[in-house]
């Protein structure tokens, strides 16, 4: 039986309780092995938003989910050259997981958009879309998006927000709990020098404070153009890849801790502390 996957991508920019909550609660009820966190590389439906640097957030996910044997995480859209496509990046997984069944989690505001995404209809042939719950949305409106978008032949044969194909992947409705957390509010927060704890785990708070991602080590607000990024003198570069949290292999692009097919992830690790 192949092992199931669950995919949860994202800026993570920082990582935050409702994304655990949300994974833990979506590994519980699909029976997945594990679910792996995917820090977006260079997102093509964020353009002009400066985001930080794809290794302070890979650094923050390391932290937020060490201890839970359940989650990992994976690099592969540090890895893809260009901007960070779903598709590419499922496809990438099939072959580095070589058989692992997938289930790409989207909250329900993002899916109703899907149809703007890069060969939208391709992701319901490489993954089970597993859709998260949002204010002001209904398994309704999961159904019409399918019919109307992807294929008619999608049915909801048990009235149990499961929605069935004769060739294409399940959709899944997950009703997830759900916690009034966002990472742009966080940002606010600690750029204006208020609290986060109880937002994000103690691990990343600690690391926000001290590395000061999200404010000026003068005293200042707003991010800083190395953290954002960008090299010393505005413009993009090559981050650095050895840190405190691992060395991260040059040629493969990948950490010191790898699961089976290749993919990077951390679970518990005595040094997480």
């Amino acid at each position: 039986m192949p092992e199931r996957f669950g995919i949860m991508g994202g800026t993570f920019d920082p990582v935050h309780l409702g994304h655990l909550r949300t994974a833990e609660e979506a590994i519980d009820v699909l029976g997945l092995d594990r679910m792996l966190f995917i820090p977006a590389g260079s997102p093509p439906h964020k353009p002009g938003r400066q985001i930080l640097s794809f290794q302070h957030r890979r650094n923050m996910l390391e932290l937020a989910i060490c201890g839970n044997p359940r989650f990992g995480l994976s690099d592969i859209e540090w890895r893809i050259p260009g901007k960070s496509y779903t598709v590419n990046t499922l496809r990438g997984l099939h072959k580095e997981l070589q058989g692992g069944e997938l289930f790409f989690l989207v909250g329900l505001d993002a899916f109703l958009e899907m149809d703007t995404w890069f060969e939208f209809r391709e992701l319901f042939g490489l993954a089970c879309m597993v859709v998260l719950r949002r204010p002001g949305y209904g398994e309704k409106d999961v159904g019409d998006f399918l019919r109307k978008k992807v294929s008619e032949q999608y049915e909801d044969k048990s009235g149990g927000g499961v929605f069935s194909h004769p060739e294409l992947r399940p959709v899944y409705c997950l009703r997830n709990t759900q916690l009034d957390i966002s990472s742009t509010g966080i940002r606010e927060l600690a750029a204006s020098g208020k609290s986060i704890r109880y937002l994000v785990p103690e691990s990343v708070l600690r690391y926000i404070r001290e590395e000061c991602v999200y404010t000026d080590r003068a005293g200042g607000t707003g991010r800083r153009k190395e953290d954002a990024g960008f090299g010393r003198d505005g413009t993009r570069g090559k981050e650095e890849k050895g840190t405190q949290f691992g060395k991260f292999d040059e040629q493969r692009g990948e950490g010191d801790t790898v699961c089976k097919g290749g993919v990077p992830f951390q679970g518990a690790r005595p040094d997480c502390s």
